[in-house]
């Protein structure tokens, strides 16, 4: 019986040709893999950074990429003309630089789809909307060039394995460019306009090339023009500004877009992390108007007899560091994030030089560590949220271990303590008090900042009555009423936190939810204002 083949590929299929399709095979690769990583990047603004927002963003990649290799061998096999492959590959830049303009309405738009305290729902659908037609539209070209490629059965293997490597050789080329290039330097806007553009530009060489014969070529150069012209624009209204206040900054960095916002009169600066306030700066006083700055500082001061070392695990915009550097104490400073340094430096009154700073992960640096410090200072925020390797007993064991005796470590968090949601509040408490002592949590009342102190003595107690006269008025009263305001979780209502078990993300759900969908929908009211000035 004669053996079934593959159809043969395409008459006149040029050496030229062939290695074009290669290189459109790891063009595609790296634009999903830039997509992929991307996508999530633009929605986290809206809809933070938690594993939910992943798990959307991975989940419709995947089924995209399905769908993409499903119809695109049903569709080579009943026609292996290249024209119709580079059509698809060029809609996908097409809605891609569509995107760029549409992310953010589709996402309010999803956000109030999904319903209060939906905001994995409304994460996974904009991130369908937004990204899975272009995934899938790139997708198809695995099984479209492999058709084409393989001219008998036996060719197939040595075709498939050469296209999967150098695809795949594409997507790790995508990922170390968008990991370590794309994001720290450009804004999440232009990069995915230059994706789309890098996809128009890839057809436009075959349809320049291989491509003339077909009846008509000026569909395909208006819809170049029309896709780079979609992209552009997006990008301009993208960059567009608060029409209610001045930006003076905004830049993309590996840890989310950094905002410099002043008020209307100039009186007041803001720092944002992905349209969180970070910070509050009266730039005429130079000190801060958020009440957590005066917290940290206070209650570390109050807990101690004298704090001569200390370390800050979290710069901020280096308000607490700053401040003890001026009394007289030895800062050391752990920094995750390098973009923030110039920032605070060039807005915030920052002099990095009256400081130990250190550009990395505050957990590594306290496993490497062996001074020790009278103050540990822990405000570290990924997002909305603490970074949960910062919030377990094995990260609490190391920094009591970096503690002089009687030495103070002061935490500050975003908590609850109604009952149903107050599981992270709780938890970091139990979590504390297994290696410390001494814990004692202040608040004001309402919730909100949530400052934990942690000692080795079993009571602790004010040792200095904390001193609000440098407290800037605006927050004066909830200041003092933090100090004085010490509160209690009921132990049934948390968990132990470890390294290897730590589902504070799942469990706090809802509160990150609310507030994080709350912020969202505030900033739906920013409109459009001036050009961005530059660190």
């Amino acid at each position: 019986m004669k053996k079934p083949s593959v159809p043969a590929s395409e008459p006149g299929l040029s050496p030229g040709l062939r290695r074009y399709l290669y290189f459109t095979a790891a063009l595609t690769g790296s634009a999903v893999m830039i997509v992929e990583i991307l996508g999530a990047k633009m929605l986290s603004p809206y809809v933070g950074t938690s594993h939910f927002v992943w798990t959307a963003q991975i989940a419709v990649t995947l089924v995209a990429l399905s769908a993409g290799y499903y119809v695109g061998g049903r569709l080579v096999d009943r026609s292996p003309r290249l024209g119709r492959l580079y059509w698809c590959i060029l809609s996908a830049a097409f809605y891609l630089a569509l995107t760029v303009a549409a992310c953010r309405p589709v996402t309010y738009w999803c956000l109030e789809v999904g319903g209060k305290y939906s905001l994995a729902i409304g994460s996974l659908l904009a991130s369908a909307l937004l990204f899975f037609v272009p995934l899938a539209l790139l997708a198809m070209v695995g099984p479209f060039v492999v058709r084409v490629l393989a001219s008998a059965v036996t060719s197939v293997g040595g075709t498939m394995g050469r296209l999967t490597a150098i695809s795949t050789l594409g997507s790790v080329a995508g990922t170390i460019l968008i990991g370590y290039v794309l994001i720290p330097f450009l804004p999440n806007s232009v990069t995915m306009w230059l994706t789309a553009l890098g996809l128009v530009l890839g057809c436009a060489g075959y349809f320049a090339g291989w491509g003339r014969k077909s009846s008509s070529l000026t569909p395909v150069w208006l819809v170049i023009a029309t896709a780079v012209a979609a992209g552009y624009a997006g990008v301009r209204a993208e960059q567009a500004r608060p029409a209610h206040s001045r930006e003076v900054f905004r830049g993309n960095s590996n840890f989310g877009l950094l905002q410099v916002i002043d008020s209307p009169d100039g009186a007041t600066r803001y720092y944002l992390n992905d349209y969180l306030y970070q910070n509050t700066y009266d730039r005429q006083e130079k000190r801060s108007t958020s009440m957590f700055t005066y917290l940290l500082h206070g209650l570390a001061r109050a807990y101690t007899t004298n704090i001569t070392d200390a370390l800050c695990i979290g710069l901020g915009v280096g308000i607490v560091p700053m401040q003890l550097a001026a009394e007289g104490a030895r800062v050391d400073v752990v920094e995750i994030n390098p973009a923030v340094v110039p920032l605070a430096e060039k807005f915030f009154d920052l002099k990095p030089e009256k400081l130990n700073l250190t550009i990395g992960d505050g957990r590594f640096f306290l496993n490497q560590c062996r001074q020790h410090y009278d103050a540990v200072i822990l405000d570290a925020f990924l997002g909305d949220s603490s970074p949960s390797h910062l919030m377990s007993r094995e990260a609490f064991t190391a920094i009591r271990r970096v503690l002089k005796p009687g030495g103070v470590l002061v935490i500050n968090s975003f908590g609850d303590f109604e009952p149903g949601r107050d599981f992270f509040t709780a938890s970091l408490h139990k979590t504390l008090k297994t290696v410390f002592p001494g814990v004692r949590i202040h608040a004001r009342p309402g919730g909100g900042n949530v400052l934990f102190v942690a000692t080795d003595t079993p009571e602790p107690r004010f040792l200095h009555a904390p001193n609000v006269d440098s407290v800037h008025p605006s927050v004066r009263w909830a200041t003092e009423s933090a100090f004085a305001n010490v509160m209690d979780t009921h132990p049934d209502h948390g968990r132990l936190l470890t390294d290897d078990f730590n589902p504070v993300e799942f469990f706090d759900a809802k509160n990150r939810e609310a507030n994080r969908r709350s912020l969202a929908m505030s900033m739906k009211s920013f409109g459009k204002t001036e050009d961005e000035d530059g660190l």
